[in-house]
C-alpha cells in the first residue's frame, strides 16, 4: 500500500474520531438544554442508540447506501467486512467507519424531538428502524448510486442527507408525542422550560464546532491537494457568522443578548455550510452562515407558535438551516468548484436555475420521505409498546428515575423534589 493511501486513511480515521466525538457535544447540548431530572437519561440513551446504529449500519445500512442495487436502494455489501479492499485511494474499512459516524449523527438529531417525554423502548426500536430504512435510503439517493446523485445534487457533507433527514424524523416525533407538560397554557401561550446548564450547552456547541471539521473537511476523503483546509476555512467562517447574526438579531428583538439563541446560530451556520463547503468561496460561506443564523431565530419562534414543542430546536437548527444550506449551492457554487466537486455553477455565477432546481427537488423529496416513513414507523412503535410517551407521573418525576432508577444529579434532584436521599 503506497504512502498516499496511508496518509488518506490516517486523515479519514482522524476525521471519523472527530465526528464520533460530536456525540459528546450532543450529550452536553441536549442535557444542558433540558431539565436536570432528565440529564442522565439523555446522556445514556445517546450512547446506547449510537451502539444500536453502529450494529444496524454494519448489518444493512452501509449496503443499502453503497451496495449495488437500483436508483432507490442498494442491495449488496451487507454485514460489511471488506478490510482488504482499496477503493478510490482509501481502504474500504476506513471509509465504512467514516460513513458509520455520519449515520449515528443523523439518528442523534432525530432524537432531539423525543426529549423529556419519550419511552426508552421507543428510542430503542426507532434507532433500529431509522438506521435501516430512513437514513440509508436518503443517503443512497444522494451519495450512493441513487437517482438524486444521477442528477448531480450537491450535498458535500450532508445538509440534506444527515441534518434534514434527522430533523424530519424529529418533526414526526414531536407531532406524535405532543408538547411537554407545562409547555403551553390553556390559552395557547408558551412557557419557557429552561434548560438547566448553559455552560454545558456552550461546551457542547464548541465540541460540535470542532467535530464539524471532521464532518466537512473529512468528507474530502484525502489529503492530496490540501483541499480539506479550504473546506475547514469555509466551515469556520459560516459558524462564526451564524453565531454573531443570531446574537445580534435576538438582542435587537428582545433587548437581551440571549446565549442559547447565539449558540443555536453557530450550529445553524455549521449545518448550512455542510452542503456547500466545497462549492463556494469564503465570502459566500460568511453569507450562508449569516443567513442561517437569522433563519434559526425566526424559525424557533415560528415553530413555538405552531405548538410544536422541540426542546433541542432540531427543526430550526438542522431542518430549516439544512434546507437553506442545500439551496445555497444553487446560488453560490462557483464554476471552478462545481466542476471539481460535481454539479453546475450557481445562479449568481451564470448557471441559471438548473442546479437550484435540483437542490430544491432534493430537499423536497428527502424531507417528504424522511417525515412520512418516520411517522409511520413511530405510529407502529407506539402500537407495539403501548404509546410512545411516558405517563404523566413519570414525566413529572423525570426520565432519569422513571426509566433508569437513578438520577444524573441524585442529591440535587432528590432535594428539590423532597425525596429521601439514601445513605
Amino acid at each position: 500500500m503506497d504512502t498516499m493511501i496511508l496518509m488518506n486513511a490516517l486523515w479519514v480515521i482522524i476525521a471519523t474520531v472527530l465526528v464520533i466525538l460530536m456525540q459528546g457535544g450532543f450529550i452536553l447540548l441536549e442535557a444542558g438544554s433540558t431539565r436536570m431530572k432528565n440529564a442522565g437519561h439523555i446522556a445514556g440513551k445517546t450512547i446506547f442508540t449510537f451502539g444500536i446504529s453502529s450494529l444496524v449500519f454494519w448489518a444493512v445500512g452501509y449496503g443499502f447506501i453503497y451496495g449495488e442495487g437500483n436508483a432507490f436502494i442498494g442491495l449488496s455489501d451487507f454485514f460489511y467486512g471488506n478490510y482488504d479492499v482499496v477503493d478510490e485511494g482509501l481502504p474500504g474499512a476506513v471509509d465504512f467507519m467514516f460513513q458509520l459516524a455520519f449515520a449515528g449523527i443523523a439518528l442523534t438529531i432525530a432524537f432531539g424531538g423525543f426529549a423529556e417525554r419519550a419511552k426508552l423502548s421507543a428510542y430503542l426500536l426507532f434507532a433500529v428502524l431509522f438506521s435501516a430504512f430512513v437514513y440509508p435510503v436518503v443517503a443512497h439517493w444522494i451519495w450512493g448510486d441513487g437517482w438524486l446523485g444521477g442528477l448531480e445534487k450537491q450535498d458535500f457533507a450532508g445538509s440534506t442527507v444527515v441534518h434534514l433527514t434527522g430533523a424530519m424524523a424529529a418533526l414526526a416525533a414531536t407531532i406524535l408525542l405532543k408538547p411537554r407538560i407545562g409547555k403551553y397554557n390553556k390559552d395557547g401561550s408558551p412557557n419557557e422550560l429552561y434548560g438547566h446548564n448553559q455552560v454545558f450547552v456552550s461546551l457542547g456547541v464548541l465540541i460540535l464546532w470542532v467535530g464539524w471539521f471532521g464532518f466537512n473537511a473529512g468528507s474530502t476523503l484525502g489529503v492530496e491537494d490540501g483541499f480539506f483546509g479550504f473546506v475547514a476555512l469555509n466551515t469556520n467562517l459560516a459558524a462564526a457568522a451564524g453565531a454573531i447574526a443570531a446574537l445580534l438579531i435576538a438582542w435587537a428583538i428582545s433587548g437581551k443578548a440571549d446565549v442559547p439563541t447565539m449558540l443555536n446560530g453557530a450550529l445553524a451556520g455549521l449545518v448550512a455550510i455542510t452542503a456547500s463547503c466545497a462549492f463556494v468561496d469564503p465570502w459566500a460561506a460568511v453569507v450562508i452562515g449569516l443567513i442561517g443564523g437569522v433563519l434559526v431565530v425566526y424559525s424557533m419562534k415560528f415553530f413555538e407558535k405552531l405548538k410544536i414543542d422541540d426542546p433541542i430546536f432540531a427543526l430550526s437548527v438542522h431542518g430549516v438551516a439544512g434546507v437553506w444550506g442545500t439551496l445555497s449551492t444553487g446560488f453560490f457554487a462557483t464554476p471552478e468548484l462545481a466542476a471539481m466537486n460535481g454539479g453546475l455553477p450557481g445562479l449568481l455565477y451564470g448557471g441559471g436555475f438548473a442546479q437550484l432546481g435540483v437542490q430544491a427537488l432534493g430537499v423536497t423529496s428527502a424531507a417528504i420521505y424522511a417525515f412520512v416513513v418516520s411517522y409511520i414507523l413511530l405510529k407502529g412503535i407506539g402500537a407495539i409498546v403501548g404509546g410512545l410517551r411516558v405517563t404523566e407521573e413519570e414525566e413529572i418525576i423525570g426520565l432519569d428515575f422513571s426509566e433508569h432508577g437513578s438520577y444524573g444529579y441524585p442529591e440535587l434532584v432528590q432535594q428539590k423534589q423532597g425525596l429521601t436521599i439514601s445513605k
